[in-house]
């Protein structure tokens, strides 16, 4: 088993902004295999969480829980999905931002209750989740995880007997953050969206039968027609008489996650409006506006970057090619090489494809720099390639706070845009050049939307930010 210390210190080689969660749900009124569905959907929402999977399907009476630590195809296997059948399924894969990586943690989250059996799956992060629990465990509630999806499953249960749309909204009315959750009663689907809208959330369809998903990529995956995104605040209830929506917030204004449209989504999702990969390769366009450079070959770090650099090479006329070979068997269980190995450049997850980049005046585009470790990695396997000039550009702002709605960021001490200047930055990396693009050329990629959260740019949040040391607060 490879414990957490294995899985960071593998990050030098890979130190992005981890993936949030993927949630799924379905209803069926004409007998679809929902956990089938959900297991599919899930596969596609993969690469949002790899942590833990798990599904849950209510059979009209009661629910059936199955997950546990690993990937969708780890975890489910064809004797456990036929052993789950039901109506209606909702599931859930994980990247821990608030609470450990452990199986108690896994979602979906199961409650059993007086009036019926409840269970949910979430995406974000709540702000006020410790002030709740507390006032919830001082009434006599007690907790079987450290997640805040627990606090919302627990404000539905205290307030269920009212009737599930009514505990709803009175849960929902109750907490403060990011949140795109999918809730399963014994005949009810019930999807929420925050009123900022900052994590995504879409509804599809198959004839009479509803889905909803973090990304519309689950929608094509199981054969859904897109409907359309839930509107930031709404409530969406699903049942046999069809989908009835409630808007719970007014005045709401879509503040989606700037970095689902960077590096979070996959690139043939479409999240309000915008399709992922036309968003990037614009982005990549815009950046060559901003920060031109004369070259013989422009090249992608994989995968995120590719989009941007194929957008470079578009707007520069420098041909594009490939770079680097991914090894596609290196996954999150990969034992770290020791530094030893390190220092004999020891290539696991990305290689470079020499004869393309010996000799030659490179570009590379990557989608972010986080710590900055993979980036002074990536110049120094090109340049031991052969390449002449090594010129570095980034398809987001430079990244200089950290993230408290549902992403797992460094401390701002580990963020390398907030302790140096650019320049300062270059050296360190030991590029011949480097660019951002900035905040106004990557807005103007977004061209039929106008609200985003830019807070791990400028430190502007659409709420106010967690106190008692930022995140220290929310990892307790």
């Amino acid at each position: 088993m490879i414990n957490k210390k294995d899985m960071i210190d593998n990050e030098v080689f890979n130190d992005k902004f981890k993936e949030e969660c993927g949630v799924f749900g379905v209803y069926s009124k004409s007998n679809l295999d929902v956990a089938a569905m959900t297991y599919y959907g899930l596969y596609a929402l993969q690469h949002r969480g790899q942590e833990s999977a798990g599904i849950v399907v209510s059979d009209g009476n009661k629910h059936i829980c199955h997950k546990d630590m690993g990937l969708v195809s780890d975890v489910f296997n064809e004797n456990i999905l036929k052993t789950m059948n039901g109506k209606a399924a909702i599931g859930h894969v994980r990247y821990s931002t608030t609470g450990s990586s452990k199986a108690s943690n896994a979602q979906p989250l199961l409650g059993q209750f007086k009036l019926g059996d409840i269970s949910i799956a979430h995406n974000g992060n709540l702000v006020n989740a410790d002030i709740i629990r507390e006032l919830l465990e001082d009434a006599g509630v007690l907790f079987q995880t450290s997640i805040d999806s627990e606090v919302i499953l627990n404000l539905i249960a205290r307030k269920a007997k009212k009737g599930i749309e009514t505990a709803v909204i009175d849960a929902i009315g109750a907490i403060k953050g990011s949140y795109a959750i999918v809730i399963l009663t014994k005949d009810k689907l019930i999807g929420v969206r925050d009123p900022n809208g900052i994590r995504p959330m879409c509804i599809g369809k198959i004839e009479e039968d509803y889905i909803l998903c973090s990304e519309s990529c689950a929608l094509d995956a199981v054969g859904a027609e897109f409907v359309r995104d839930v509107n930031p605040g709404e409530i969406v209830i699903i049942d046999d008489s069809g989908i009835k929506s409630i808007q719970f917030a007014e005045r709401t204004k879509c503040m989606t996650c700037a970095f689902e449209y960077i590096y979070f989504a996959r690139p043939d999702s479409v999240i309000d409006g915008i399709n992922v990969y036309n968003s990037r390769v614009a982005a990549g366009e815009q950046l060559y506006k901003e920060a031109p450079v004369e070259a013989d070959i422009v090249i992608g770090v994989p995968d995120s970057g590719i989009p941007a650099a194929v957008g470079y090479a578009k707007a520069s006329g420098i041909p594009y090619g490939i770079g680097f070979i991914k090894n596609k068997y290196v996954g999150r269980t990969f034992i770290s090489p020791s530094q030893e190995m390190r220092e004999r450049a020891v290539s696991v997850k990305l290689n470079v494809l020499k004869v393309n980049i010996e000799g030659k005046r490179v570009v590379i585009i990557d989608d972010s720099i986080v710590r900055g470790t993979t980036s002074k990695r990536l110049v120094q396997i090109l340049r031991k390639a052969g390449a002449k000039e090594v010129h570095f550009r980034v398809a987001s702002p430079m990244v200089k706070y950290p993230c408290y709605f549902g992403i797992d960021t460094p401390y701002r001490k580990e963020l390398i845009g907030a302790q140096m200047q650019v320049e300062d930055i270059n050296k360190l990396i030991g590029s011949d050049s480097l660019r951002y693009i900035s905040t106004e050329g990557l807005l103007s990629t977004f061209k039929n939307k106008k609200g985003f959260c830019l807070g791990c740019f400028n430190g502007e949040y659409p709420m106010s930010a967690p106190i008692e040391n930022s995140k220290d607060y929310l990892e307790r």
